[in-house]
């Protein structure tokens, strides 16, 4: 930790979601002053307006763009706020992105241009993408996950690490500055086998369905998600869900000096939580 480490003021967008809750818990648990930045704070990524108030005075961000960092307007969003906050004086800036997501590119290459002190974090799918959100409640009152991943590998992160190490990346001074983190977990699994793993951890017997991107898409727009994300959804789904993901990446032990935490920790705390019960 850097001498003023301490003394840092971060805003943590989406400070309420799956990973910003996270960055926020590690920062406060170090030591940082958050600055929670969220729609129910008065921060809205679609209104510049609001951009000011929030950055102003403060030392750091964490920036994660909500719905998909691949989304239509994530680049020229992200480009915008990391402007704004480096004119505010707030260079030290961290971006959550996606490992593998051809279109995630651009918005890195937003923060890149923006003038920052710049760290890119790239992540594999969450674990807590089955305890939080959607699919929980599909899981929970149907016991059957329908998604379109095949039986392709991924080593799900758990978005407590990626908290930690995006906390590291901003009090360790220049140390990460221009750096691009990867980050996953320990073992690659297929969503089968993740479904089977929470089945044994909640004694439900819960299953896994695969369905074509397409058809994905259709259920979602039938659900009332609009067209244009759902678009974007289908594509991200195609790309990331086609095995090229199946690797290892090492950014946890690299930054944090230990290993990622497993699927099995993740699927067993969130089974006592009562996250799946019927």
């Amino acid at each position: 930790m850097t001498k003023d480490a301490r003394n840092m003021t971060v805003v943590v967008t989406g400070a309420s979601g799956r990973t910003g809750s996270r960055v926020a818990r590690s920062a406060e648990a170090a030591g940082l002053t958050v600055r929670a930045a969220s729609r129910a704070r008065g921060f809205d990524w679609r209104d510049g307006s609001t951009w000011a108030g929030v950055l102003r005075g403060a030392d750091a961000a964490y920036l994660v763009y909500p719905s998909d960092i691949g989304a239509p307007g994530a680049a020229e969003a992200v480009g915008a706020v990391a402007r704004e906050a480096v004119g505010l004086g707030v260079r030290r800036l961290v971006l959550l992105s996606s490992r593998g997501q051809e279109r995630a590119r651009d918005a890195e290459e937003a923060l890149h241009a923006s003038g920052a002190d710049w760290t890119v974090v790239r992540a594999s799918w969450f674990a807590q993408n089955f305890s939080e959100g959607p699919l929980v409640e599909e899981l929970r009152v149907s016991g059957e996950l329908v998604f379109p991943a095949g039986e392709v590998r991924e080593p799900f992160v758990d978005v407590r690490d990626i908290g930690d190490v995006v906390v590291a990346a901003l009090v360790a001074g220049d140390r990460y500055t221009g750096e691009t983190i990867s980050v996953s977990g320990p073992r690659p699994l297929t969503f089968g086998e993740a479904v089977a793993e929470i089945a044994r951890a909640t004694g439900r017997g819960l299953t896994y369905r695969a369905v074509s991107p397409q058809r994905y898409g259709e259920n979602l727009l039938g659900f009332g998600v609009p067209a244009r994300e759902v678009e974007a959804l289908v594509e991200a789904f195609t790309q990331l869900l086609d095995g090229r993901n199946a690797y290892l990446s090492d950014g946890v032990r690299q930054v944090l000096g230990r290993e990622a935490r497993d699927f099995t920790e993740f699927a067993r705390e969130a089974a006592a939580a009562g996250t799946w019960k019927a």
